[in-house]
């Protein structure tokens, strides 16, 4: 007599055990995989942008735009300009290039509803920002931004060609770098990733308490754990890079920042960055 031959619960048991063990042991991997490959193409959006910011200085004497004055709001002049509007003509309707694709989640829709994304987490895009009519009394906070502009990378405010004498509560005039071809300028950060799309740092600013807290300082804008340790920036040579969180404070960002003072006053690593790479 023929007897069908079939699985028992037992070996049924045994071969879903096995899948899922495979399947816990892959899944990290495959993570891993699928952040480095966002990594690469966050470079490579960065690549672009500093092609844009080469072009823009070429065409505009070699200086860089002026970004907000004591006007407010913006001409029609685009070295005057905020920087992602003043390179439009160089990188076209391309909105996401200006987004890293670890962080693509905007703070608003286009229509000025809730777009999910935290204000001002790791993860988070800024923008999309409202248009005039959208922002109702708010209105003057967006004036000097182009509507329904968004983005998760943000310049070094320090390269612009700011106003003389407007944001001496910053720095003084000569603290700016102004003019690109500058010494030393593979050193020197130019766009990144960012909470916000600008910042001003100094070595005195503190690191981020807690991972991933909206930013309390200039350096919390920009000290982030996007990539594993690092966060990628376009320098003023115009080449891309992972940077680690550490050593974003012996980078030279404007012209006064010294290097030996930052490297004997670094901050107190809060406990979340204490496992990362250190560049003392």
């Amino acid at each position: 007599m023929n007897r069908r031959g079939g699985f028992t619960l037992v070996e049924l048991l045994v071969v879903i055990a096995i899948i899922a063990l495979l399947m816990s042991i892959l899944m990290p991997a495959l993570a891993r995989v699928r952040n480095q490959a966002k990594a690469v193409l966050c470079l490579s959006n960065l690549k672009q942008m500093g092609n844009a910011f080469a072009m823009y200085l070429d065409y505009n004497d070699n200086t860089f735009m002026k970004n907000w004055t004591n006007e407010g709001g913006f001409k029609e002049e685009p070295h005057e300009r905020y920087w992602m509007d003043a390179l439009r003509p160089y990188y076209g309707n391309q909105g996401d290039v200006r987004l890293c694709p670890a962080a693509t989640k905007t703070w608003w829709n286009a229509d000025g509803s809730d777009g999910g994304g935290r204000d001002g987490g790791t993860f988070t895009a800024w923008g999309i920002f409202p248009s005039q009519d959208q922002c109702g009394e708010f209105s003057s906070w967006w004036e000097w931004v182009v509507a329904c502009d968004y983005g998760s990378y943000g310049i070094n405010a320090w390269v612009s060609n700011i106003e003389e004498g407007w944001n001496l509560w910053l720095g003084p005039d000569d603290i700016y770098w102004r003019k690109g071809n500058m010494r030393g300028a593979a050193n020197i950060p130019l766009l990144g990733a960012h909470k916000w799309l600008d910042c001003w740092p100094h070595y005195t600013d503190a690191p981020p308490v807690i991972q991933d807290e909206p930013y309390s300082s200039q350096m919390s804008r920009i000290c982030m754990n996007r990539h594993n340790g690092y966060v990628n920036w376009v320098f003023c040579d115009y080449a891309a890079r992972p940077v680690g969180l550490k050593e974003l404070w012996i980078l030279k960002w404007h012209t006064k920042y010294s290097l030996n003072e930052a490297l004997d006053n670094l901050p107190v690593w809060p406990d979340w960055m204490k496992r990362f790479k250190d560049y003392d």
